[in-house]
């Protein structure tokens, strides 16, 4: 028996050892795929046009980048020279930031109605609201954009936020997480003398932080990657947003396009959504696997 057990266990070693081996080739494979444009395209941002251009595909940093970078954030380079990568992704983190904030609280708000106050229609409220889930971007996109004329909100940073702000996905997860919440917290608040603002402050508001982060990282990423839709309500550069700058900055046909440039270009504008990510990683984390309540 004592034999038997220990080939058993043996067997069982090797088997884990196999399986640890084979995640974590595939693991390495994935990373490779996902981190190797992004490593050409910071590779590239240190080279010159000539040398991009003329289809040399260059491992190794070259000794142009501080050039590369000084021009795409002060003057931007190819078809859009002259409006500068700097306040391309200052509108971007601007109109981000709104997003996911004005997202977080609708949704909060939202949420904590339809979750704790008891009134007629609630549900349908917040079948309304679900349903949007269902909708496509490109079906509501004119309509949104026929209103926004209307109101003579296009080529504002209103125009760009406003649209977006509302969020059914945040609202169905905030309200799932407000069920959790034991009936006890809202007796004890009353007994306190607690009122619907101050429950929500002082006691929703702490208990949800973590789902917010997690949240605020997500809506975050969500409004910095936004293309249609600024692509639509803008046409003044001095309001575009770096995605579509940098789709801009691409010339059709056989123009000659700055790649040193453009590249330089994308690796700034992965700068600040990473960022988030790493400063929120924590937060992000815990929101998203934290159950106990």
């Amino acid at each position: 028996m004592t034999v038997a057990a220990e080939a058993l266990a043996g067997r069982s070693a090797r088997r884990r050892v196999r399986e640890t081996v084979v995640t974590h080739v595939c693991l390495v494979i994935g990373v490779l795929i996902f981190a190797f444009p992004i490593y050409l395209a910071l590779i590239g941002s240190t080279h010159t046009s000539g040398t991009i251009g003329r289809g040399d595909v260059p491992l190794l940093p070259g000794p142009d980048a501080v050039a590369n970078y000084a021009q795409a954030w002060g003057i931007g380079g190819g078809r859009f020279m002259g409006v500068p990568a700097g306040g391309m992704l200052l509108n971007s983190l601007l109109m981000a930031s709104l997003i996911a904030v004005g997202k977080i609280a609708i949704s909060l708000t939202s949420a904590y109605a339809i979750a704790f106050f008891r009134f007629p229609g609630r549900m349908v409220f917040f079948w309304l609201i679900f349903i949007t889930l269902m909708l496509p971007v490109e079906v509501r996109i004119i309509p949104t954009f026929q209103v926004m004329v209307s109101l003579g909100m296009t080529n504002s940073m209103a125009g760009l936020v406003i649209p977006l702000i509302a969020s059914a996905t945040a609202t169905l997860l905030f309200r799932q997480f407000f069920l959790t919440i034991p009936d006890e917290y809202v007796e004890a608040a009353k007994i306190d003398g607690a009122g619907p603002v101050r429950f929500f402050f002082d006691v929703l508001l702490p208990l949800s932080r973590t789902n917010i982060a997690a949240l605020f990282v997500i809506l975050f990423i969500y409004g910095w990657n936004q293309y249609l839709w600024p692509l639509l309500i803008v046409n003044d550069r001095s309001l575009e947003t770096i995605v579509v700058g940098l789709t801009k900055m691409i010339g059709s046909g056989d123009a000659q396009n700055e790649w040193n440039v453009i590249m330089a270009t994308a690796v700034l504008a992965m700068v600040p959504p990473v960022g988030v990510v790493l400063l929120m990683q924590r937060w992000f984390v815990r929101g998203l696997t934290e159950t106990e309540k």
